[in-house]
């Protein structure tokens, strides 16, 4: 007995020595502001993701001989490890972290086709994510790989909206695939609330819904007259339909994009102002959660339950099935803020995330519209007149025109 509490009074000490070095390789590892790495692969592009704790400034860049992206992150620590968690895939082979100077880290991957930088930009901490460093590349042309290589032609944190144009047009002379060009990109148009349901009431007494069902065949009508488009609606008279249906219309037509329309309300009858919803599990304010709870509650309406798995294993898989999916609805939400900026009012913080059941498609791209304020006796006046719906409309479709265009770009080979 007495040879036991000694060997367990030995491993005491031992543990007692190794525990401080144990602590400080955890705090280590937690040390690190960029402590993770992601890659997608779509049709003929990647993107790559880098979770990081803060906001730092970056380079993007490609260099040659042999093919290689190179990123230079300033500011923020990264953790070596990432260079384990990278995959062998269509594009990266490998990559490698090391130290250059000072304050800054460079990152590279070993490319094993040629291809070219489409974007790089920082997105803030939404819903489950904290910020998010992005990187999107495409395949192309040796020629055209061979005028994009150099550190002279980086994507950095200091670009403008007009360095990501100007780039835009100099590769303008990219050809998309043949059997691409001749799909039609389909459009699912959802009209708010509908039937029983009448949405809200205007500060005369105009019903959201037959708001919402003028805007939605008034924007049907603009993108017909468009021949790369096929567009649906999920209601075309006054009906009911629940949220989960409305779901369900889009991913049967196979949807390329669902936008669902709506005209909101507020006790201060002087708000005013467009606003573009995308989807987020955690609202970005209090409003927005407000005003996703009061929408989503049209299911209880009609005595439908939305929620079939906990919200745990929900959580999950809206994390998991969603990203890429919201990725690109904030991309179309960003056109749509660019377009309605120049015809209506519009909120600051233009671009909000709410828990809305209509945008909650898996594979389907979505937005919310809500284009401004019934309450407000001078945006109910402007949405009841066709002329002013037409002007939403066009704007619309300029966003639409601009979000295909742009994901033509990026499946180029």
């Amino acid at each position: 007995m007495k040879n036991v509490f000694q060997k367990l009074r030995n491993m005491l000490r031992t543990l007692s020595f190794l525990l401080p070095f144990c602590c400080l390789a955890t705090s280590e590892a937690l040390a690190y502001d960029v402590s993770d790495i992601r890659i997608g692969q779509g049709v003929g592009s990647i993107r790559i993701v880098f979770d990081s704790s803060k906001k730092f400034d970056y380079k993007v860049f490609l260099l040659d001989g042999p093919k290689r992206l190179v990123v230079d992150i300033y500011g923020a620590t990264v953790n070596p490890r990432i260079e384990k968690e990278v995959t062998d895939s269509d594009f990266v082979e490998n990559l490698r972290v090391g130290t250059k100077m000072g304050d800054s880290t460079r990152i590279v991957f070993d490319l094993k086709k040629s291809s070219i930088i489409k974007k790089a930009f920082v997105l803030p901490p939404q819903s489950s994510f904290d910020w998010r460093f992005v990187v999107d590349i495409s395949l192309a042309s040796d020629r055209q790989y061979a005028q994009s290589v150099g550190a002279d032609k980086a994507f950095s944190s200091s670009d403008t909206i007009q360095d990501y144009s100007d780039r835009a047009t100099a590769t303008s002379s990219y050809s998309a695939p043949k059997s691409s060009g001749n799909k039609k990109r389909i459009i699912v148009l959802d009209p708010g609330h509908g039937g029983k349901d009448p949405g809200a009431i205007g500060y005369s007494g105009v019903y959201e819904k037959n708001i919402t069902l003028a805007m939605a065949k008034e924007l049907k009508a603009l993108l017909d007259r468009d021949s790369r488009y096929k567009v649906y609606l999920t209601r075309n008279r006054d009906v009911f339909i629940s949220l989960r249906d409305r779901v369900k219309i889009s991913r049967n037509h196979d949807a390329d994009l669902f936008i669902s329309i709506h005209a909101d309300s507020a006790r201060n009858r002087n708000a005013v102002g467009l606003s573009v919803y995308t989807l987020s599990e955690v609202a970005s304010d209090k409003e927005a959660e407000a005003l996703a709870d009061r929408e989503n509650k049209a299911d209880i309406i009609a005595g439908l339950n939305l929620v079939e798995h906990s919200k745990e294993v929900s959580d999950i898989l809206i994390n998991l099935a969603q990203r890429e999916t919201m990725n690109r609805s904030s991309e179309f939400a960003s056109f749509m803020v660019v377009e309605m900026r120049k015809v209506a009012k519009i909120l600051s913080n233009t671009h909000r995330f709410a828990g809305f059941a209509v945008l909650k498609a898996p594979d389907v791209p979505s937005v919310l519209l809500e284009m401004g304020y019934l309450s407000n006796r001078t945006e109910e006046r402007l949405l009841k007149q066709p002329s002013y719906r037409k002007k939403l409309a066009t704007a619309t479709k300029k966003a639409i025109d601009k979000y295909f265009e742009n994901m033509q770009q990026a499946s180029v080979f």
